[in-house]
């Protein structure tokens, strides 16, 4: 976590998958892997690689036409229904940072998601309600644009009407959040609940965090 700076924040970013909720696509994938017998890493990497290169995780491919290309790329053969349905139902919900959410925000921060993902986002949304714990959600495959730019962090700060030194951004891959430090933004790293959880209290003194 940056701890430099003194600036109140007024925005509270959050990432989705490994934040919100479990990282069901990185955990799908390895599991798709190890069932067709692939090297979990490689084909995690692979994967991801298309997602991004190939478009679908900025809305320039759909679905079919990402498994389509892992396919060609890795020898898979299982159809889209079922590989859809692995990565689906790894992304369970964390509810207690709904919780942690909506403290946030009652506090008079506004509270937004940024995440690269895709349609299946808003699929989850369906089912749970995701979106209105948040003033805005930017969605890369909804934005046109990802979380390895900085160009994505710059967007998200310019429609919250925040500057980068008082926003903060939480996400659990250090990548990104190295990109956001670069453009001034506060970070923290999310990996381990309680210890997030301490973090923010240190930030925000005043608001009362529920416990898992």
């Amino acid at each position: 976590m940056t701890t430099e700076q003194a600036q109140p924040i007024e925005v509270v970013f959050f990432d989705f998958s490994g934040v919100l909720a479990d990282e069901g696509f990185v955990n799908g994938l390895r599991k798709i892997a190890v069932r067709n017998g692939f090297d979990p890493d490689e084909f995690q990497h692979i994967a991801t690689e298309i997602c991004y290169e190939g478009g679908y995780a900025t809305g320039t491919a759909t679905e079919v036409e990402f498994w389509e290309e892992v396919r060609k790329k890795t020898g898979l053969v299982e159809q889209t229904e079922l590989l859809h349905l692995e990565i689906m139902t790894g992304f369970d919900v964390r509810l207690w940072m709904l919780e942690v959410v909506d403290v946030i925000r009652a506090s008079g921060v506004k509270t937004a998601i940024l995440s690269d993902h895709t349609n299946w986002l808003e699929s989850l949304d369906f089912e749970h309600s995701i979106y209105s714990h948040f003033d805005r959600v930017f969605n890369s495959f909804r934005e046109g644009i990802s979380k390895r730019s900085h160009d994505y962090f710059h967007h998200a700060l310019r429609a919250m009407d925040v500057v980068p030194e008082r926003a903060l951004f939480v996400d659990d891959n250090p990548s990104n959040l190295l990109r956001a430090t670069d453009i001034g933004m506060q970070t923290l790293l999310y990996d381990e609940h309680d210890k997030v959880l301490k973090q923010l209290q240190e930030l925000f003194p005043d608001l009362i965090f529920p416990a898992i």
